[in-house]
């Protein structure tokens, strides 16, 4: 029950890592001045599968228990979406202003869908604690 608890705990951690970096992503999706210069680079969350030591005990050896981790948060290296807004403080000489290449549209749809993955984790995790508690108390009753 513990190693189902870590890989849930580590999915937790996944899920909440993505669902900060797209919500990021949407609150810049419009800044077009940035300390570093340029407009915002939007990022995207690299996850990994790693082995869990151990396994299971039984029949299931011979499948792996795979935690999610986040391997890195990386920045998008595609050009910068370029609008024509004469007016605008940051446009080039050209009156081009160079805006994030973020789709908010698919970028909400991501942070809904890791959203529901963050909920799915918790209630998995309330699950396997109840199942545990449950099994604690019929081991102190038998």
């Amino acid at each position: 029950m513990f190693k189902a608890m870590e890989v849930l705990a580590s999915g937790l951690s996944a899920a909440r890592t993505r669902v900060n970096v797209l919500a990021s992503n949407i609150a810049n999706a419009e800044t077009t001045r940035t300390a570093e210069g340029g407009p915002y680079k939007r990022k995207d969350v690299v996850q990994v599968a790693k082995q869990v030591p151990g396994g299971f005990d039984t029949a299931l050896d011979k499948m792996s228990l795979q935690r999610p981790s986040v391997q890195a948060v990386v920045e998008d290296k595609a050009d910068p979406r370029m609008v024509f807004q004469p007016g605008h403080p940051d446009a080039n000489p050209e009156g081009y202003v160079a805006y994030p290449n973020i789709n908010v549209v698919t970028t909400m749809t991501d942070l809904m869908s890791a959203s529901r993955l963050y909920q799915a984790n918790v209630t998995a995790m309330e699950t396997a604690r109840s199942m545990s508690q449950e099994a604690a108390r019929i081991s102190v009753r038998g």
